[in-house]
């Protein structure tokens, strides 16, 4: 009975299905890839390296709510947990239904809320939720493909989420994202992430002065 139930399912379906019982996150990762090229940047997940380096100056004994911009299949989501204290909170964002419906099946932490919106609504989405601010926002997303005046509207969006204090994280292979955030930010940091594939460069956009015990080189 099930096979027959499989067998009148359309095609894209059970293609689906197939890849997610194959190859699990990384098949769900460049299903991503291949249906928004434009909004997943890469179809390969960032590096251990290269999550650490990024996570590197977060307080994390300060984190109230965290935000996450495109989290894709959770690379960054479970190093992000595993920090976070126990009364903390965790929003990740995506417009792919794919990821937010992977998310949701794979991650039952209860600090962990994934919704399918556009980053550009972060304001309402963590309002919705019972937050006047965020203190850290992560992003991977890649902003210099996005369509016409939305990576301008994220940031600026970004900057009026995030608490005095908080900052804007950003992991992108082109140094576009430095030129947006420029004019928002008090201070940026930047580092480069060399065993990433492909290399990328990160960025800690700080509003207001960063914690002097920071160190985006870790």
């Amino acid at each position: 009975m099930q096979s027959n139930n499989l067998a009148r399912q359309p095609l894209a379906q059970r293609f689906k299905a197939r890849a997610e019982r194959t190859f699990g996150a990384w098949g769900i990762f460049f299903k991503g890839f291949l249906k928004h090229p434009k909004m997943v940047g890469s179809v390969v997940p960032s590096s251990d390296r290269t999550i650490a380096q990024m996570l590197a100056p977060v307080r994390w004994n300060d984190v109230k709510l965290f935000v996450e911009y495109g989290p894709g299949v959770g690379t960054f989501c479970r190093p992000v947990l595993d920090k976070m204290p126990r009364d903390a909170t965790f929003i990740a964002i995506d417009t792919n239904d794919d990821f937010i419906r992977y998310l949701r099946k794979t991650i039952t932490d209860s600090r962990f809320i994934a919704v399918h919106a556009s980053a550009e609504d972060v304001e309402a989405i963590i309002a919705a939720h019972g937050f006047d601010h965020a203190d850290y926002v992560l992003s991977g997303m890649p902003l210099s493909t996005l369509p016409d005046k939305v990576a301008e509207n994220i940031a600026a969006a970004t900057h009026r989420a995030l608490r005095p204090g908080g900052a804007f994280l950003i992991y992108q292979f082109r140094s576009f994202a430095y030129d947006l955030i420029r004019p928002l930010f008090d201070h940026i940091d930047h580092g480069f992430a060399a065993w990433n594939v492909p290399p990328c460069h990160l960025y800690w956009g700080w509003k207001g002065r960063a914690p002097k015990d920071s160190d985006p080189r870790a």
